[in-house]
């Protein structure tokens, strides 16, 4: 079994070009037209991944370490603005003048009270001097609380903008520390993906074949998945396999592959996963091993089948996002093979065990670009949950989008399950007597 050129291509590209600033999303959007030129000239080998597989790991070293200095360093600045920072300190005198000036408003204010409770006290018998002393009294003791009034207000004014800048210090720091976070984040994922194109590479390496051709004629369609499953439930659905060729299919294997995370999209979780198959020649549910359906059988020209499938989904299943891709293989007996250029991808989200679903649609297939049709990437595929977006030769992996229900696959996380899945789908493209 061969490596499949262009999408071994895609995983040392994807690496390499995605080490700085380790914008996952970016490094996929360039990988296609990239891959279309280096596909024509050299073929990717062991090393070459290899090579990607280290610059993943010193782009991670580096960004973990960044990370790890930016933590101290947002520690220190939030404990420093909490006393010691010149704005924390700002902060704290305009606080004390503000309670200083609503101080001397308060007794400016109880001197006016006084000073007119003096002139209503004068007797009848006071003289005009006396009255005129009290009046002077009350009109200077108003013009104090008066000056004392503007005095606070601007006091206040000052105190909630000290605060605020001090505030504003504290988002600065974090938001600094996220962008730190977030390319750490980056580098585990693509150095995720790496390793396991590496190691699933070498593996496939070691087995005998050549490289299948791509069958635009031969489609795989999904019907009856939602984009909303339940744990601790099961979902029946079926892929439909058409052969729209001129020419006899001697053998059809199907490609049905399900990548899981949790929430965070860092954390695999198809372990929870069970994927079996049923067809009419094999009609007993059976576990689909090593992503591959078997069962299918002959296809005449322009004949279809259509291979039920049940995904079911643990209690402890965590609420997340997962992806199913489908694809199709043809070997016949004169020894030549193919299959669909890509693989489609539905994306689903996972609610948790006893929760009512929320409203799911059927999963529909997305019209996938053939080679040679100019797509530049411009146009996204699969921008809905439950849409499937193409991968392979002719496909653009960064037409993965998603709907804003399942944003962890499009995080950093959720690129690693895409990126290492894609290139498990690819690997294990087989000529004909090397595994059937």
């Amino acid at each position: 079994m061969k490596i499949h050129h262009a999408l071994a291509s895609a995983v040392a590209l994807a690496v390499t070009t995605s080490a700085a600033p380790l914008s996952v999303s970016p490094a996929f959007a360039d990988v296609n037209s990239a891959v279309q030129t280096q596909g024509r000239q050299s073929k990717p080998t062991i090393k070459k991944l290899e090579a990607a597989a280290a610059e993943a790991h010193r782009a991670y070293d580096k960004a973990a370490q960044a990370k790890a200095n930016g933590t101290s360093k947002l520690e220190k600045t939030l404990d420093e603005l909490g006393g010691t920072h010149p704005l924390a300190v700002a902060s704290a005198g305009a606080k004390q003048a503000a309670k200083d000036a609503a101080t001397a408003k308060m007794k400016a204010d109880q001197a006016v009270t006084d000073a007119v409770a003096a002139l209503d006290a004068l007797p009848e018998t006071a003289t005009e001097e006396e009255k005129a002393t009290a009046k002077a009294a009350v009109s200077k003791a108003e013009a104090t609380a008066a000056t004392a009034a503007t005095a606070k207000t601007a006091a206040d004014t000052a105190a909630v903008e000290a605060r605020e800048k001090v505030d504003d210090a504290r988002g600065a720091a974090v938001r600094a520390h996220g962008v730190l976070d977030e390319a750490a984040d980056d580098a585990l994922a693509v150095k995720i993906a790496a390793d396991a194109a590496l190691v699933q590479a070498i593996k496939e390496a070691e087995e005998e074949g050549e490289d299948c051709a791509p069958e635009p004629d031969l489609t795989a369609e999904v019907n009856g998945l939602p984009d909303k499953l339940v744990a601790g439930t099961a979902t029946d659905f079926s892929v439909r396999v058409t052969n729209g060729s001129d020419r006899h299919m001697d053998d059809i294997i199907t490609f049905t592959g399900v990548h899981a995370t949790d929430k965070t999209g860092l954390k695999d979780t198809g372990r929870f996963f069970r994927l079996q198959w049923s067809t009419k020649s094999a009609p007993k549910w059976q576990n689909v091993e090593d992503d591959y359906t078997d069962g299918v059988g002959a296809l005449k020209p322009g004949a279809h089948v259509d291979v039920k499938l049940r995904l079911t989904l643990d209690k402890a299943t965590p609420v997340g996002n997962g992806v199913l891709f489908i694809a199709a293989d043809f070997y016949n007996e004169d020894g030549t093979c193919g299959g669909t250029p890509g693989a489609d991808m539905y994306e689903f989200d996972v609610e948790a065990d006893g929760s009512k679903p929320s409203k799911a649609e059927d999963a529909k297939p997305s019209k996938t670009t053939k080679p040679g049709t100019g797509n530049t990437g411009t146009t996204p595929q699969g921008s809905t949950a439950g849409t499937p977006a193409t991968t392979g030769t002719h496909g653009n992996l960064a037409e993965t989008g998603s709907s804003s229900d399942t944003t962890s696959i499009a995080l950093a996380g959720g690129a690693a399950v895409l990126l290492g899945a894609t290139a498990v789908f690819v690997v294990r493209r087989r000529k004909t007597g090397s595994d059937t």
